[in-house]
C-alpha cells in the first residue's frame, strides 16, 4: 500500500526535525569558546532551543494533519460533483435522444438488427480508443509530476537543493521576519 499524504511529509518535515537530530549537545557546546563550554548557560540554551523546535514541530504536526483532512474533503467534494455531473450528462443524453426519436422513444427499447448494430458497436469501440488513449496520456503526465514531487522531496530530505542561493535566500527571508516583528512590538 502506498505512504499517505500525511505519512509522506512527516517523514520529510518531521522525523529529521528534532533539534538532537540536526545537531547534539555535545556538537552545540564545542560551537563555543572553550572558556565557555563548562558553562550550565550553554546547556540551558541548548534545551531552550530544543523546547522551541519541539513547538514548532507540534505546529507543522498539526499543519499536517489538517492538510490531511482537508485533502479528504476535497476529494469527497471532487467524488461528488463527478457524479452529479456524471448523471447531469446522462439526462442530458436522454434529452437528445428524446428530441430526435419523439418521447415514445426509450434507449433501453431500441431495437437494432445485424446491420445497423455493427456500424454503432465500431463508433463505440472507436470512442472507448480515443477515451483509453486519453488517459493513458493522463496517466503519463500525472506519473511524471508524481515523479517529480518524489525527487524534489528526495532533494530536501538529503540536503542537495537545485536552487544553490536557497540557503542565503531563507537567511535574508529570516532577517526581514525578525526586522519585522521588532518593528511590530
Amino acid at each position: 500500500m502506498a505512504p499517505s499524504e500525511s505519512k509522506i511529509l512527516s517523514n520529510y518535515l518531521l522525523v529529521p526535525s528534532q533539534l538532537p537530530a540536526i545537531i547534539s549537545l555535545e556538537e552545540f557546546v564545542s560551537l563555543f569558546p572553550r572558556s565557555l563550554q563548562s558553562s550550565a548557560q550553554i546547556r540551558s540554551l541548548y534545551r531552550d532551543l530544543q523546547s522551541q523546535r519541539n513547538a514548532l514541530i507540534d505546529v507543522v504536526a498539526a499543519n499536517i494533519e489538517a492538510e490531511a483532512k482537508r485533502g479528504k474533503g476535497l476529494r469527497r467534494t471532487i467524488v461528488k460533483t463527478r457524479r452529479e455531473a456524471e448523471r447531469q450528462e446522462y439526462d442530458d443524453e436522454i434529452e437528445i435522444e428524446r428530441a430526435l426519436f419523439g418521447a415514445a422513444s426509450d434507449p433501453q427499447d431500441a431495437k437494432h438488427s445485424i446491420n445497423s448494430i455493427i456500424p454503432e458497436l465500431e463508433s463505440a469501440v472507436d470512442d472507448l480508443e480515443k477515451e483509453l488513449q486519453h488517459l493513458g496520456d493522463e496517466e503519463a503526465n500525472l506519473l511524471a509530476s508524481v515523479r517529480q514531487t518524489v525527487g524534489s522531496m528526495s532533494d530536501l530530505r538529503y540536503g542537495r537543493l537545485a536552487n544553490g542561493q536557497l540557503r542565503e535566500q531563507v537567511l535574508e527571508g529570516l532577517a526581514d521576519l525578525q526586522e519585522t516583528c521588532k518593528r511590530k512590538n
